[in-house]
């Protein structure tokens, strides 16, 4: 890579931007017009300015491609789950970018009935999305969502099983998904404000009619929610959500009863989350009702639904996250969090065992997979870790005999788990609490504080980061990097509380949390601020952003994937997409206090003149979640002010959203920039 080439400029055209009195000035507010040619003409530069200074890694990230794709089995299949008589799964073939969706009736080795070659539908687009695959009681239609802008605006559509018919029926801009009613004709749909992209509205639509027929059933008129529909495992009730991310509502239509007006669950209060499990005539409630943080489950007749009908059935406890409940015939499994481990809990509804399930190290993933069938005595669940590849297991919940039906492959003769490590370690924060980094590595890679570290997080919206099998990181690993993932506050890797001391106004908890693991990993010599690289994309982009401007002197290098980084214009903009539904998240900034805690962190507005770390900078330009002008005008401000030489480049996908391309070995190609925008830097230490 060389610096020589003179980087894009970008004029300026100051806007003056006021809030509470006060005033701003943004040189590149210009940036967000993506019908302005100049704008396009200027990502382009910034695409061409990649192009050259990363010209001479491009077989290297040919090979780092190769490498990654070398380790997947092309011909690929999920394991097949069972769903009223038949058996579903999703395959991939050989040189195909895009999955094959199939069935199998009655028995999994029976004739397999292609229901959507993604393959064919694809063509002549540069991203396509199939999802909200959903199939009628009959098992004889289809309801699907196609995206083929990358915008997550899906356009719902419908499939004849039998006679591959798809209907004429398209409804545009929906979330994708359909929920069917037992007449087999009558769905329910969820379309999306056109502006805001924000899941407003859920119709009724009858199968063969026109949809500007379709009847409206419920508007969610607060901005700062959305609603969802779904049907209950049960299948007697088709349920309304909706939800802030602090409270939330459902409303409940039995299934069999299209016509009918859906009744009001549980009215919303601030504050009150819960959801819905259903089992014979009661609902099963997990909630965080009179202050259970950590959640617990109550149980109400079907009856009569409000929360003061609620009972309680598993009670709140300190230091267990209660994540979860899935409902069988037979049995319910509760899915926990404790010490940051996730644990599986199997209770027979007649009270007369329960047990959990056993797991033996501290860098394991474990989660409760797909389990449509509710007559049965089989629990389906995953497993897999820093260093053990992800298998799918049965386990028969009566005999607890267990099968592996599938243990990912690693291919290419190479992989063998002993040869690597992983260990959780505790970093302690500047307010004198105990910070988790989960850490993998080879074991041949020495821990003296020369070996390049990649450190990872996220650290937002109470998602948790999980230490995750992975065979592309194997690129890394191989070379002698160290794979950390930083489980700071704002995730809820330890509870609830780990959650809310993450957001709102504890949010910097989050940036000061992952600089304060980065001087643990540089002091007890797993690596050093020469060696040390960083990254996270989204709300991870963001404390990309703040960790540059708090500590650029800690790392060698860092990526910042479609970074949220222009908190306070976009906070104060409720006209783009999302940003209504954030509020509780981040607060909003029309109130003076969050204004203020906003803009003392805000990466955009903290950019200053001071030496930066090496930076990769990568967004889509069809982006919902984070629009692709936020990282653009970072950029060209970031030009403008630092004082080093290192490297800043911006690579921009004129044709991605949030999620990047969307076939699957395209997004290795994403990968692989990335991987050797690292290794490159690392080899020119060396």
């Amino acid at each position: 890579m060389s610096t020589e080439l003179k980087a894009p400029s970008v004029k300026k055209i100051p806007k003056e931007l006021i809030a509470h009195g006060e005033r701003r000035i943004d040189e590149y507010y210009w940036l967000n017009d993506p019908e302005n040619p100049d704008v396009i003409a200027y990502l382009e530069q910034e695409n061409a300015f990649y192009d050259t200074l990363t010209s001479n890694t491009k077989d290297f990230q040919g090979t780092l491609f190769e490498e990654m794709k070398s380790r997947i089995k092309e011909d690929d299949s999920s394991v097949p789950y069972k769903s009223n008589g038949y058996w579903y799964a999703t395959r991939y073939e050989i040189g195909k970018e895009y999955p094959i969706f199939g069935r199998r009736f009655e028995r999994e080795d029976a004739a397999e009935e292609v229901i959507f070659n993604c393959n064919e539908m694809a063509k002549g687009f540069d991203y396509f999305k199939l999802g909200g695959l959903s199939i009628s009681p009959n098992n004889q239609l289809a309801a699907f969502g196609v995206d083929t802008v990358s915008r997550r605006q899906y356009v719902l559509q419908f499939k004849n099983l039998l006679t591959g018919e798809v209907f004429g029926d398209k409804i545009e801009n929906t979330t994708g998904s359909a929920v069917w009613a037992d007449d087999n004709k009558t769905v329910f749909y969820c379309k999306k404000d056109p502006v805001t992209l924000r899941s407003d509205k859920i119709y009724k639509h009858i199968l063969g009619t026109s949809s500007e027929e379709d009847v409206l059933v419920f508007c969610e008129k607060d901005d700062t929610y959305s609603t969802f529909v779904y049907k209950t495992k049960s299948k007697k009730y088709i349920v309304i959500g909706s939800s802030s991310t602090l409270t939330s509502e459902y409303q409940i239509l039995r299934s069999d009863k299209p016509e009918g007006a859906f009744q009001m669950f549980s009215k919303r209060e601030r504050g009150v989350e819960y959801s819905l499990a259903h089992y014979e005539d009661k609902f099963y409630i997990l909630t965080n009702k009179d202050g259970a943080t950590n959640f617990k489950v109550m149980r109400v007749n079907e009856q009569q639904t409000s929360s003061e009908h609620w009972e309680e059935f598993i009670a709140h406890r300190e230091e267990v996250l209660l994540e979860d409940i899935e409902i069988f015939s037979e049995h319910y499994v509760l899915s926990e969090r404790e010490n940051g481990l996730n644990q599986i809990k199997i209770v027979r509804w007649d009270g007369k065992e329960s047990y959990y399930l056993p797991f033996d190290n501290e860098t394991y993933t474990t989660y409760v997979g797909t389990n449509p069938d509710f007559e049965t005595n089989i629990l389906r669940y995953v497993y897999n870790s820093l260093t053990t590849p992800s298998s799918v297991i049965d386990f028969n919940m009566d005999t607890k005999a267990k099968e592996v039906k599938k243990e990912q492959e690693v291919l290419g003769g190479k992989f063998d788990k002993e040869n690597y490590t992983s260990e959780r370690v505790w970093a302690t924060a500047q307010d004198g609490v105990k910070v988790p980094i989960s850490l993998v590595y080879h074991k041949d890679t020495p821990l003296d504080g020369s070996s390049p570290l990649l450190q990872y997080a996220y650290g937002s919206y109470g998602y948790t980061i999980d230490p995750y099998f992975s065979t592309v990181r194997l690129s890394l690993l191989d070379r002698g990097f160290i794979y950390a993932i930083a489980h700071v506050r704002g995730g809820e890797y330890l509870g609830r509380k780990w959650y809310e001391d993450g957001k709102l106004l504890k949010k910097k908890n989050t940036f000061t949390d992952f600089i304060d693991c980065s001087k643990y990993l540089i002091a007890e010599k797993y690596t050093s601020p020469a060696h040390l690289y960083a990254s996270g994309g989204s709300a991870g982009g963001l404390l990309m952003g703040a960790v540059v401007n708090m500590a650029p002197e800690l790392y060698n290098g860092i990526i910042a994937a479609v970074p949220f980084v222009d908190v306070v214009t976009t906070m104060l903009d409720d006209s783009i997409p999302l940003t209504t539904g954030e509020y509780d998240e981040w607060g909003n900034p029309n109130t003076k206090e969050y204004y203020d805690y906003m803009m003392s962190y805000s990466p955009y507005d903290n950019v200053k003149a001071q030496k930066y770390p090496h930076m990769l900078v990568t967004t889509g330009l069809h982006d919902s979640q984070v629009q692709y002008f936020e990282p653009a005008k970072w950029v060209a401000r970031l030009r403008e002010l630092k004082t080093d030489k290192n490297l800043l480049l911006f690579n921009i996908n004129m044709e991605a959203g949030h999620g990047g391309a969307s076939g699957r070995f395209e997004s290795l190609k994403e990968e692989a920039k990335e991987y050797a925008f690292l290794l490159e830097l690392e080899h020119k230490i060396q």
